[in-house]
């Protein structure tokens, strides 16, 4: 029997010590047996270095050192990767103990498909479930039109996709992984597949809410790069979302008044 293909999951961390413990655990707690897990921090200054220490003998491969953020991280990280399926989880959020697992048996039996994702779980900062992410199916078509509905932090791509269309664009800030979706889209399908497998820590620090409108422009910048209408429908979402955005601060603050969102 051929032996079960290694996954590779990359931790880009800045001083998110509250969070990162959380992290790691959840990586390593996967069922699946074959985990590379590597974690890059950008140098940071707020206990994480004494975490990442502790886990030393646990990790397969952890450094801190000075960086031009998350993006750069990750490409790091990636540079470092031998597995053949990889993914990665923010240091503040978590993946279920099963995600790694039921993407692999997913990828082992669609070879047609280069990159599937699950469900991803809203958490608060006490970890509390307070909502869902908005997964659903998308394909390249779909990407270009600002219906993107991945959730990043369940998502697991083949690495000869990211031999064949990496790294990630150093610019970009906060799309970063939209733009491998687009490019993973150009050459591949996308999978949706309905299980949970992640949780999406919102508090606020977090990039979605303290960043958040630096997204769309970017999203922007990608399909102008392709050569994109100027009058696509992704020029109406940014619109959209430039109305609404101010108002993830306040949901936030009233998930804290709500109990758990329970499925």
């Amino acid at each position: 029997m051929a032996e079960a293909p290694l996954v590779s999951i990359v931790t880009p961390s800045f001083n998110q010590a509250a969070f990162l413990e959380q992290t790691i655990e959840s990586v390593l707690a996967q069922s699946y047996p074959r985990i590379e897990y590597i974690v890059v921090d950008g140098g940071s200054t707020d206990g994480t270095l004494q975490i990442l220490r502790r886990y030393d003998g646990r990790l397969t491969r952890w450094i801190s050192e000075p960086d031009a953020g998350q993006t750069d991280a990750l490409n790091k990280g990636f540079a470092m990767a031998s597995g053949e399926i990889l993914a990665w989880i923010n240091s503040d959020d978590r993946l279920l103990p099963q995600a790694a697992a039921e993407a692999v048996e997913f990828l082992q039996a669609h070879a047609e498909i280069g990159m599937v994702y699950g469900d991803a779980d809203y958490i608060d900062e006490a970890g509390l479930r307070v909502g869902r992410f908005p997964a659903a199916q998308t394909d390249y078509a779909r990407l270009r039109r600002g219906y993107v509905h991945v959730p990043q932090q369940a998502s697991f791509f083949r690495a000869r996709l990211w031999h064949m269309l990496g790294p990630l664009d150093p610019t970009f800030y906060f799309a970063m992984d939209y733009d491998l979706w687009v490019r993973i889209a150009s050459v591949t399908a996308l999978r949706y597949h309905p299980r949970r497998w992640a949780e999406f820590r919102l508090h606020r620090d977090a990039k979605t809410l303290a960043a958040g409108d630096r997204c769309w422009p970017e999203m922007i910048r990608v399909h102008q790069r392709l050569g994109g209408n100027p009058l696509a429908p992704i020029y109406g979402r940014y619109a959209l979302r430039r109305l609404i955005g101010p108002l993830w601060p306040l949901r936030l603050r009233l998930q804290r008044l709500r109990r758990p969102y329970v499925s």
